[in-house]
């Protein structure tokens, strides 16, 4: 079983925030607003409880996990 990794597609991003919001020590956004995930956070991602709903939550899908 490969690890699960979170994901945000910079070009996707719209910067809406949600992720950021729903899951706060997984997410940031940069000086631009663009969504991006924390240091050390992308490999935890599958621990973590609000990732899901953070994928979820992103209104153009640019928050994925990827190897569930």
């Amino acid at each position: 079983m490969s690890a699960v990794r979170i994901e945000v597609d910079k070009e996707r991003c719209v910067g809406a925030g949600m992720c950021a919001l729903t899951a706060p020590d997984v997410f940031t956004q940069d000086d631009d607003g663009v969504s991006e995930v924390l240091p050390g956070a992308a490999t935890a991602a599958g621990e973590h409880p609000m990732v899901k709903e953070a994928v979820r939550a992103c209104p153009v899908g640019a928050v994925t996990l990827t190897g569930q």
